[in-house]
């Protein structure tokens, strides 16, 4: 690492924390696959985690910063807390709380936990600012008259925006027609229940939770904003997915809608376009035998 970064970092730290932090190693650690990280640790014994990318990237950092912010304040579940983020060196980097995680533990508790941050409501989908889902932007914007239109918010700043990156991507043909005929059918997915406007992960994939040594569930890297809680219960069982004591304990504290496994797949199509926009490959056919069958489904 550049030395005058970790400098600068260092007293970034300092100021934070209002304790000063002088650096004794910095060690990279692995786990992403976006951002360089490495745990910093001080001469006093101090750790802390760090992300690094290219100075182009802060505003993904300042992103994440407030989304975990945003789950801190509800009170709910555990997440890093943010020490300082910022740009120096050609680099933008976020300094977070070092956690030491395992793969196992209160996975009970991580479902309750979950349940009570849906709660958190919002007056509107949406969220106060952009942000980002990998390193795609992921808009956010509140709606314009003020009305808590799901279909719409979904339509236009979820499917719709993914579809326009793919087209320009190169993706279009039957990628596209289906697209257009699949948000011209979503009321179809909806009869009979209204989403309400929860505050979400955003990415709650399997690598995005973990647990502390005393089995305490912590989740992290969000991409956070007001959305139907099925979104995050759907991501989670995209990418291996959570145990089952995980989900018994979600639908004991939070029962879910019987409509629920046919949005399941609605929702984890956009997780898959993203996929499709930012590394190619199958991805985009995938999205295309999701989209025939939930065209199926609404008739």
């Amino acid at each position: 690492m550049n030395p005058k970064l970790l400098t600068h970092i260092s007293a970034v730290i300092s100021d934070a924390t209002r304790r000063s932090f002088t650096l004794r190693n910095s060690m990279p650690v692995g786990g992403g696959s976006i951002n360089e990280a490495y745990l910093l640790e001080g001469t006093d014994g101090a750790l802390y985690f760090l992300k690094l990318n290219d100075a182009q990237h802060l505003a993904m950092f300042a992103a994440e910063e407030k989304g975990l912010a945003a789950i801190a304040a509800t009170n709910t579940i555990r997440v890093p807390q943010s020490i300082a983020q910022g740009s120096a060196s050609g680099q933008s980097y976020l300094v977070l709380e070092y956690l030491e995680l395992n793969s196992r533990g209160n996975a009970k508790l991580l479902g309750e936990q979950l349940a009570m941050l849906h709660r958190c409501m919002g007056n509107s989908f949406g969220f106060s600012h952009d942000n980002f889902i990998g390193t795609t932007p992921q808009p956010n914007a509140w709606p314009k008259n003020g009305k808590a239109d799901w279909i719409d918010f979904w339509r236009e700043q979820r499917l719709g925006f993914q579809l326009r990156l793919a087209a320009q991507n190169g993706y279009g043909g039957q990628l596209q027609r289906f697209g257009e005929k699949l948000m011209d059918a979503l009321p179809a997915f909806f009869a009979g229940y209204t989403p309400q406007p929860s505050l979400l992960h955003g990415d709650l994939w399997s690598g995005n939770h973990a647990f502390l040594a005393d089995g305490t569930p912590t989740i992290f890297d969000p991409a956070t904003y007001y959305g139907d809680r099925e979104c995050d219960l759907a991501m989670t069982e995209l990418f291996g997915g959570y145990s089952a004591d995980f989900y018994a304990a979600y639908r004991v504290a939070y029962p879910l809608d019987l409509g629920y496994a046919a949005r399941r797949e609605l929702y984890n199509l956009y997780h898959i376009l993203n996929h499709a926009n930012l590394f190619g490959g199958g991805y985009a056919r995938k999205a295309e035998q999701i989209m025939r069958k939930l065209l199926l489904v609404a008739g």
